[in-house]
């Protein structure tokens, strides 16, 4: 009788963000002989991208951002590789190419890319130093660098980046501009209220906010930022421009195979792919979402987290349906924004209330709710957290609130 030859199993996982890592550390729980092999174009290991900002402000150091090191890795028998660009993927031949002519064969492969910050792209802004995106760990420190010699700054986009990008430059005392495109900030999402209180926030840290307008030309000195024109005639003084316009994701990796590829890697609840044995997490995946029961993408390291340990028990042979509501908090110069589930006015089968009302040292509480056939399915919430938690579990719970003095009620939850 002969015997088939068989061997470890094999998994690939593109990118080392937390949907990646928590990925591998799940595998490796999961199947304790196989081998692991995480490839990323970044030359660290996991660290918190939620704790950027804070690093940006001064408020932490650089360590408190790292979460994982390379002995972690180590330990665990994953095989970090850094600094490696992936080219393609052969979903055929089973086998990842990256740019300096190495294979990585697997029998299950996660991609979890991520995404490429958009740049700055006007007239004089292609050759023009410090001209920042904030997405990375080595574009804060840049961005640390270059404001400890600058006294003035612009914040450009109407993204959660955008307003760090802000909040950082005000709070180091840096004169500071904040310009977006639309009527307000986060524009999906909130109203003009809501729009409203973030611009009370920032003026009272003396921030100018200007609306409706654009960049139209970077005019630098001596291959720097010197100010830059907008569309409307303004003439903006900036030693510094920080861009939060919105990411490209990840997919150009794909071209050439047979992958679902519309607004994102499409997957189903169990994060898999058209294409068996291949799946999606993080900001790249276009994903299932049982509470909306619709596919979007959602780039919040909470979703990431939990796509990475539902895609690592799929690989490894489960059968488990991504079902969460993610949550994500940030720091909004002296309050704080909450935001829970799916939260997107430009849904058209959402039906949204709001709530404006005097909060803590001078500033505005807002809470703003999102239903889908009288379901709590999203909540957005800036000031006081108080009933957040009430809030996160009528979301998971998915009770029906049939009246609209019943959803008005949760307005004023405690």
């Amino acid at each position: 009788m002969t015997l088939l030859a068989t061997h470890e199993k094999r998994y690939v996982i593109i990118g080392n963000g937390v949907a990646g890592t928590t990925a591998a550390e799940t595998l490796r729980k999961n199947d304790p002989n196989c081998s692991i092999h995480l490839l990323t174009n970044e030359r660290y290991p996991l660290y918190n991208r939620v704790s950027l900002p804070r690093f940006l402000q001064g408020v932490i150091v650089e360590q408190k951002v790292m979460i994982r090191d390379f002995a972690w890795h180590e330990q665990r028998e994953i095989q970090l590789i850094t600094e490696t660009v992936v080219s393609s993927v052969d979903t055929e031949g089973r086998v990842v190419h990256t740019e300096d002519g190495r294979e990585f064969p697997y029998d299950a492969l996660l991609i979890a890319s991520g995404g490429w910050a958009n740049p700055l792209d006007v007239p004089g802004a292609r050759d023009t130093k410090h001209i920042y995106n904030f997405v990375t760990l080595d574009d804060t420190r840049t961005i640390v660098e270059r404001m400890l010699e600058s006294r003035t700054a612009l914040a450009y986009g109407g993204s959660f980046i955008s307003y760090e990008l802000c909040d950082g430059f005000a709070l180091r005392k840096l004169d500071t501009v904040w310009m977006m495109r639309g009527p307000y900030w986060l524009r999906n999402s909130l109203d003009t209220d809501g729009g409203e209180v973030v611009d009370n926030i920032a003026k009272k840290f003396g921030v100018e906010v200007i609306h409706g307008d654009e960049i139209d030309a970077v005019i630098p000195s001596n291959g720097v930022p010197s100010y830059v024109k907008t569309k409307k005639g303004r003439e903006i003084q900036a030693d510094i421009i920080g861009v939060g316009l919105g990411i490209t994701l990840n997919t150009q990796i794909l071209e050439g195979s047979p992958i679902e590829v519309n607004g994102g890697v499409v997957v189903n609840e169990y994060l898999e792919t058209n294409v068996p044995g291949v799946y999606a997490a993080g900001d790249v995946a276009n994903f299932y979402d049982a509470t909306v029961k619709t596919h979007h993408t959602m780039g919040t390291w909470d979703n990431a987290k939990g796509h990475g340990q539902i895609a690592g028990i799929n690989m490894a042979g489960g059968h488990q349906a991504y079902v969460d509501v993610p949550t994500y908090t940030s720091p909004l110069f002296d309050v704080n924004i909450a935001v829970v589930g799916s939260a997107e006015s430009n849904n058209p089968d959402m039906e949204t209330i709001a709530l404006r009302e005097p909060g803590e040292k001078g500033n505005e509480n807002y809470r703003r709710l999102f239903f889908q056939e009288n379901k709590l399915v999203g909540v957005l919430m800036i000031g006081s957290p108080k009933g957040r938690k009430k809030l996160v579990e009528l979301v998971k719970n998915q009770q029906v609130f049939a009246t609209a003095a019943e959803r008005e009620a949760i307005l004023t939850l405690k």
